[in-house]
């Protein structure tokens, strides 16, 4: 594909090997990078976006799916914005399986939160009456990023979010000595408690959330 060469080939002329180093150690090495920092990725990304804007938008799955698939973190982040603005409004009921790959495959906190609130968020919103079965089957996987996804996914719902459906994800995984699922928990409740600040304060003081989790939860509720 035209676009992944002439992307990779300006990469490769942008990088820098002291920010590589910087940010592969705050990604605790899990990834190796070109060190273009997201400032000047976006702006290089966008602009050969825009150059070959058709191939992209004809084959945005392909293409996200065979940035996904290099090992600079630099291309997943453009394989999920690719997804991100293709995608919406255009989801297709199979692209689940490209969801759950995504979340299950290169993971860290950086892209899982991403395609959480941005992709699958938004996917579930297309197709509500997948909601139960596809969250079912995340929170019960024993990948915790897809356990996490499952309780994140909400996060840009607001009024819209489902109370009943985030309190219980919270309460399945409650117990979790996962940092990342104790984290999670608090997150998604703490961003529901600018919608809501009374239930969520009434639903954590009933429940035995892990300190951490609690904490999260509460720090922008005010006391009554």
């Amino acid at each position: 594909m035209n676009f992944i060469l002439v992307l990779e080939k300006a990469f490769k002329q942008n990088k820098n090997p002291e920010n590589a180093f910087a940010m592969a150690k705050y990604m605790k090495n899990n990834f190796p990078f070109f060190g273009i920092k997201t400032e000047e990725r976006r702006r290089i990304f966008k602009e050969i976006w825009k150059e070959n804007k058709n191939e992209i938008s004809e084959n945005a799955r392909t293409v996200a799916v065979a940035l996904y698939s290099k090992k600079e973190r630099e291309f997943h982040y453009c394989a999920i914005e690719i997804l991100i603005k293709e995608l919406k409004g255009n989801y297709k009921k199979e692209d689940i399986q490209l969801i759950e790959k995504l979340i299950g495959n290169n993971s860290w906190w950086d892209s899982v939160d991403t395609i959480a609130k941005y992709i699958l968020g938004e996917y579930l919103l297309e197709f509500p009456l997948e909601a139960q079965n596809v969250i079912k089957r995340f929170s019960n996987s024993g990948n915790m990023w897809l356990n996490r996804s499952a309780i994140l996914f909400q996060l840009g719902y607001k009024q819209k979010t489902n109370a009943d459906f985030l309190f219980s994800q919270c309460l399945k995984q409650a117990h979790s000595k996962e940092f990342f699922i104790q984290k999670a928990i608090g997150w998604s409740l703490r961003e529901y408690a600018k919608s809501n600040p009374k239930i969520v304060r009434q639903f954590v003081e009933n429940s035995n959330l892990k300190p951490l989790s609690r904490k999260e939860a509460l720090k922008n509720i005010c006391c009554p």
